[in-house]
């Protein structure tokens, strides 16, 4: 009971220390398009300390959250765009992206999203959508780990169904190679500058053993690891992530500052200790993504900004507004007719 109390008394901080970081409107280099940051200043001028509130309290509760919650942004907005889609469970004639392969397992925050969008429906009803929802505890998540503040641009709104195949083909996947996902990217209208920046989020969060195994053992399937990867790195993996077996067996992407959202992440890619093939790639695939690495490695502040813009860049992929999709009652599933 003392630590549930704990968690409350902190949330007030946390919401105050949320919104002192986030710049002006005025000097937001940002083109915001069809979606406003103010989109709900009159018709619900509560709904981001809602929001923030509770992804605070989730995020004193389990560290790992703010990763979890950073991560179904990303998810989301690649299929289909940012339109919650991820969040329907199957009914009827939809099959949910849950069961896709890069969710499948490994997904999780649901309960989170639920509780906000609880809280939402009791202060505005029917007014804020389950995509925004994603977008601001995206945001609020980085800014409680250490990581930037941005202005979320507003107003999507939720789509009536979901794609297991875009998920399955349309999401970066951890053994992919750089072209291929260059070429995701950029089919989602991200460059490589957002590429570098955004894959930035893998400085906090876990992977399975399952998605980097074949670099411990069979990299290229002559029954050799990974050359790319530290030997040393290496042999401290292989422990809990056997050549079988163990394949939920959770890694810390960054070891060394797991929870704190910095640029940790392309140090270690630098020493060749990016956990996934997809992180060490940034480094061996192309000079224009390791320049990109070597320069975020060095310059914490540049990688802040270019992780901010990106995200706001990702966050306005193919947004439903004005007429089209919905405003979800229950984020998973659509509205009753």
């Amino acid at each position: 009971m003392k630590g549930a109390m704990a968690a409350l008394a902190l949330v007030p901080l946390a919401v105050a220390v949320l919104f002192s970081s986030l710049p002006s409107s005025a000097a937001s280099p940002v083109q915001w398009g069809k979606l406003d940051p103010h989109f709900y200043d009159h018709s619900c001028p509560q709904a981001q300390q809602i929001v923030a509130s509770i992804v605070g309290k989730a995020h004193y509760q389990d560290p790992r959250m703010a990763a979890s919650l950073l991560r179904l942004h990303f998810h989301d907005c690649f299929v289909k765009g940012c339109d919650a889609s991820l969040l329907l469970d199957s009914s009827g004639s939809i099959v949910s992206e849950k069961r896709s392969n890069p969710n499948r397992d490994s997904a999780r925050g649901f309960e989170v999203i639920d509780e906000i969008k609880a809280a939402l429906e009791a202060a505005c009803p029917g007014t804020v959508s389950c995509a925004d929802i994603l977008a601001l505890s995206a945001r609020d998540s980085t800014v409680m780990t250490g990581g930037p503040g941005w202005i979320v641009p507003l107003g999507r709104r939720d789509s009536r169904g979901a794609s297991v195949q875009g998920s399955n083909n349309d999401i970066p996947a951890p053994n992919n190679t750089l072209p291929t996902i260059i070429t995701k990217f950029k089919l989602q209208g991200l460059d490589i500058v957002d590429l570098v920046a955004l894959l930035g989020s893998h400085t906090i969060g876990d992977s399975r053993c399952t998605s980097f195994r074949q670099r411990l053992y069979n990299q290229t399937g002559n029954g050799l690891p990974d050359f790319t990867l530290d030997a040393s790195y290496a042999a401290a993996l292989r422990p809990r992530c056997p050549r079988s077996g163990g394949d939920q067996n959770l890694f810390f992407l960054d070891p060394v500052t797991p929870f704190k959202f910095d640029n940790q992440y392309y140090k270690n890619i630098l020493a060749n200790r990016g956990l996934l093939a997809s992180d060490e790639v940034l480094l061996t695939g192309s000079s224009a993504t390791a320049d990109l690495v070597k320069l975020y490695a060095a310059n914490q502040d540049i990688f802040f900004q270019h992780f901010a813009q990106s995200m706001v860049k990702m966050g306005n992929i193919s947004p439903l507004t004005g007429a089209d999709g919905e405003i979800r009652k229950h984020c998973r599933r659509v509205n009753h007719k």
